[in-house]
């Protein structure tokens, strides 16, 4: 039996133009959609802040509570600076 290297490399180069021509009737986009989703901010009423105040004064000096709470009031301003891009 002889070996037929042209052939093969026929039915390779058929295979590449099939392959690089049908890639090419891609319909959609090869870039992923991003969609921004903000979270809502909960508003709370005067009262309850300077209640939640008086409570955050009483707490010992260094506390994780406060700590904690001083991360919340960031991610708050981050959520309404998202709510005010979108």
């Amino acid at each position: 039996m002889k070996f037929r290297a042209g052939c093969s490399m026929r039915r390779l180069a058929v295979l590449a133009i099939a392959t690089i021509s049908l890639t090419g009737c891609a319909t959609g986009g090869s870039e992923p959609r991003i969609v921004t989703v903000c979270p809502s901010v909960v508003e709370y009423s005067r009262k309850f802040q300077g209640r939640a105040a008086e409570e955050l004064g009483m707490l010992p000096e260094g506390s994780a509570i406060a700590e904690m709470l001083s991360d919340y009031a960031v991610m708050r301003e981050q959520a309404r600076a998202c709510l005010s891009a979108s």
